[in-house]
């Protein structure tokens, strides 16, 4: 193709009728010509191959450099797993050796008389609805901080609490008792299961008995921070003046677990005592209401305990600055934030049960969990 364009070149210059100076120049113009433009031709070639070796260079090291990248990312979400944030629901599913237990029935379930899921599909822990030896397995490397506040007159129930959680709560699993008092002389001391332990962490008193309650939610998502988030993967939050009765174990445990109310269990949204003034950031429409989550029993993961306990406190400040207060404080703003944070796990009236005020129902197989009796009145003052 090269020679066959020269020849044409020279054609056209003897045409011209300028043979005679072009006769030399198109004899050697043969000879010189056709080697540069091979040379050209190769030159091409091979700056196309170099060029193509050193973007393929280039985007070698642009991919391990991203590479690199990646793995450091995951390295990085893997130590911050490991300080918490880790749950079995978002975390590699654990290995269960071989167990003996019985086959569930799909078509024989084994609870027909209550709901056990939630519209969101979360399941609602009923007796029967669960095999602990399954989830004890499952549940076998994590430990659990369980958060009680004993202030003034309430460090009274603390030996009983605390007695009855080491018979019933967690059994065989490793426990943290985060005891907020300010009273740390008058903690009981009592014998404990190997891995767990009471740590006590000094709270300052108010006056009310309502910013006691209210400033709960302030000091769980302070130390979640300082130091839950780095000591144990779950948090359980209860009242003190109640105690264990029956088995309260891993069956609980969830991303996010709210429990409801024994008084409410079967009542319609309009009966609920949510907060009705708008004025309040725990407010709740009438046509609006899952349930009605009782602020004696609550938890989850530690990150998500930290969202719950730091959005009610900031809610309640900004209530405080409008000069209101939720009719059923922090209570008040746990339902609301559970109304539009949608818990994973909803646990059933057998964890939380007033035996003085409710009568016990046959749909309550166990009761769990339950108030002890005591003056309201004598023990707020």
């Amino acid at each position: 193709m090269t020679i066959s364009l020269i020849d044409v070149i020279l054609s056209q210059t003897h045409t011209t009728g300028q043979n005679r100076p072009s006769e030399f120049w198109g004899k050697s113009a043969k000879f010189w010509l056709c080697p540069t433009l091979l040379f050209a031709v190769f030159l091409g070639f091979y700056s196309n191959v170099f060029g193509l070796i050193f973007t393929w260079q280039r985007e070698e090291s642009q991919s391990q450099d991203t590479h690199r990248v990646v793995l450091q990312q995951m390295q990085l979400e893997k130590k911050e797993s490991s300080e918490g944030d880790c749950h079995l629901d978002t975390c590699r599913i654990p290995e269960v050796p071989r167990l003996l237990y019985p086959k569930a029935q799909l078509l024989k379930p084994t609870r027909v008389d209550v709901l056990v899921m939630t519209p969101w599909f979360a399941p609602i822990v009923w007796d029967g609805t669960f095999d602990s030896a399954i989830l004890d397995v499952q549940f076998r490397n994590i430990t659990v901080g369980l958060t009680v506040f004993a202030i003034k007159k309430y460090v009274v129930f603390l030996k009983l609490f605390l007695e009855t959680a080491e018979k019933y709560f967690m059994v065989g699993h490793k426990v943290n008792y985060y005891v907020f008092t300010d009273q740390p002389a008058d903690v009981p001391q009592i014998p404990l299961q190997e891995g767990r332990q009471v740590v006590v962490l000094k709270v300052r008193n108010y006056k009310r008995w309502q910013d006691i309650s209210m400033h709960r939610m302030e000091m769980i998502s302070k130390f979640s921070q300082q130091r839950f988030l780095h000591e144990v993967h779950y948090l359980v939050c209860l009242d003190v003046d109640m105690k264990f009765s029956d088995h309260v174990g891993v069956e609980i445990l969830a991303p996010l677990f709210g429990t409801l109310h024994p008084g409410f269990y079967a009542a319609d949204r309009q009966s609920f005592t949510y907060e009705r003034r708008p004025l309040s950031q725990a407010y709740i429409p009438r046509d609006e209401g899952d349930f009605y989550y009782m602020g004696a029993f609550f938890g989850g993961s530690v990150p998500e305990v930290y969202r719950l306990t730091t959005a009610c406190h900031q809610a309640m400040m900004a209530d405080q600055a409008n000069g209101i207060e939720a009719v059923w404080h922090d209570e008040s703003h746990l339902n609301k934030y559970l109304l539009y944070h949608k818990p994973s796990k909803v646990l059933s009236p057998e964890y939380l049960w007033d035996t003085q005020m409710l009568q016990r129902p046959p749909l309550l197989r166990k009761l769990r969990y339950v108030a002890v009796p005591k003056n309201h009145a004598e023990i707020r003052n």
